[in-house]
């Protein structure tokens, strides 16, 4: 009999090990050739975008396979164009006014926490921006898609071996468990996770640095003066990306009276069904399990397999359930993230309303992550984000395109801080700047009132007597 957590701790410690030996031949590499390692890495995880993708979907069961070459497509090619610019081996500037040196300095061995909604993605993702910055990796892939994170690690340390770099930089644990992933945390020398909450706190429970990211249950307001149909159109593309399971996706549409009618006429005629009576029971029923958590099985599901677990007939062309909504709380299923095809629907008087509405659904589980508006007034826009304790307010776009990237200027990133409001270390999307510190050499130019003191008169006069006698009795 083999005790699976043991050996998952030892693989840990091993993994470490060996990715320190790597990273002292990587620390030879300078700026030029760890652009180019990196630069292969996008190119060869982009050729494998597809292939990945429905590798991941095969195994797991989430998502939609187009939606995650997508993905692999932002964490390889999209990603590598942002970072490509960036300085981030040795000297980085100096500043011979202020004689100031800059010097990059890699965190080290990092610890890679993956998901099971977005496995692949994350694993390239995760590399690209720790090999930048000049690191090396260990993963611990969530055990439902080790297949699939394995075969993006082998296809990377091909790339690796190619460039006669040691391939141990970056690997795989082949026996994820909770004891195994607990010590390779301990072990390493910055946590990069991306997961579930519980996960996210035992990485900053860990004693080791940590960078990590919160839940998300992103309200979506469709502001009166909003493009309807196009916010709709918006909306239901980015609920529907990958079924749902980009944390950044909208969890709750809420709109005002006055325009509630239209707003419902859109959805429905795009692929939204309300939900009542004993459908809306039944669903309910399969949402969540005994203890309030998400039930995992509904997770990156589309509309009609979860209609099937529910028992209930809808119509074929259904894209996104939806429930109408009065009240938030951790005993209102649908006010809480569902990564999947499910939203609330609230109708509020007017903007003041729903600002509130808003941070009471934040407060329900999404606090310090994300926000979406789809509105033509600029000071109802500046108004939520003046006073929104989230880390992005993305506007007129959809959320999970925004949010990660693809329809914004923000970061490319598949780790989406929340700041200290939501439990995280930062409220940026995550990149390999976030994966080096900065030594810097300062020389002294302010003497700071140290010189020496001045001599008084009567010590001026005694040690010249001294030295005049001293002179006369070398002459004796």
């Amino acid at each position: 009999m083999v005790d699976t957590d043991l050996l998952s701790i030892q693989e840990a410690r091993s993994l470490v090990r060996c990715a320190r030996t790597a990273l002292a031949e990587f620390a030879k590499a300078d700026q030029e050739q760890v652009d180019d390692i990196v630069e292969t890495i996008a190119s060869r995880a982009a050729s494998q975008a597809e292939a990945l993708a429905k590798l991941a979907v095969e195994e797991t069961g989430f998502g939609k396979w187009e939606d995650k070459k997508q993905k692999n497509l932002l964490a390889s090619e999209i990603v590598w164009n942002h970072i490509k610019p960036l300085k981030t081996i040795g000297l980085l500037k100096e500043d011979k006014e202020k004689q100031i040196l800059e010097i990059a300095t890699p965190a080290g061995v990092i610890a890679g926490l993956i998901p099971s909604t977005n496995p692949t993605s994350t694993a390239i993702y995760k590399v690209m921006i720790a090999l930048k910055a000049g690191n090396a990796i260990v993963f611990s892939p969530h055990p439902s898609a080790l297949k699939c994170i394995t075969a993006t690690i082998t296809m990377i340390q091909e790339v690796l071996r190619e460039k006669g770099i040691p391939e141990n930089l970056v690997s795989v644990m082949s026996y994820p468990t909770i004891e195994g992933t607990a010590e390779l945390m301990k072990v390493s020398d910055l946590i990069l996770a991306t997961g579930g909450p519980a996960m996210v706190k035992a990485a900053y429970s860990s004693g080791t640095p940590a960078l990590g990211v919160g839940a998300g249950n992103v309200p979506v307001f469709v502001e009166r003066t909003a493009d309807i149909e196009d916010a709709v159109t918006k909306i239901i593309a980015s609920k529907t990306f990958d079924n749902g399971t980009v944390c950044a996706s909208e969890q709750a549409l809420i709109t005002e009276k006055v325009s509630a009618a239209k707003v419902k006429a859109c959805l429905i005629a795009q692929g939204g069904y309300f939900l009542e009576g004993e459908e809306l029971q039944k669903i309910k029923g399969v949402m969540e399990r005994g203890d309030g958590s998400m039930n995992p099985a509904i997770v990156g599901r589309d509309a009609q397999t979860i209609a099937r677990m529910a028992k209930i007939d809808i119509p074929a062309n259904t894209r996104i359930m939806l429930s109408e909504e009065t009240e938030v709380g951790p005993k209102v299923p649908f006010s809480k993230e569902k990564l999947t095809a499910l939203m609330a629907f609230y109708v509020v008087e007017d903007w003041q309303e729903a600002c509130e509405l808003s941070f009471k659904l934040l407060k329900n589980g999404g606090l310090g992550h994300s926000l979406a508006i789809h509105s033509g007034n600029n000071r109802v826009i500046r108004e939520f984000a003046m006073k929104k304790p989230v880390s992005r307010l993305l506007v007129n776009t959809p959320a999970t395109h925004g949010a990660v990237g693809l329809s914004t200027n923000l970061s490319p990133s598949l780790t989406l801080g929340c700041g200290a409001v939501g439990g995280s270390a930062t409220s940026d999307n995550v990149d390999t700047l976030h994966l080096f510190n900065i030594r810097r050499v300062a020389y002294g130019v302010n003497s700071i009132g140290i010189d020496a003191p001045p001599v008084q008169e009567d010590e001026i006069d005694v040690r010249l007597l001294t030295e005049m006698i001293m002179e006369r009795l070398k002459a004796i």
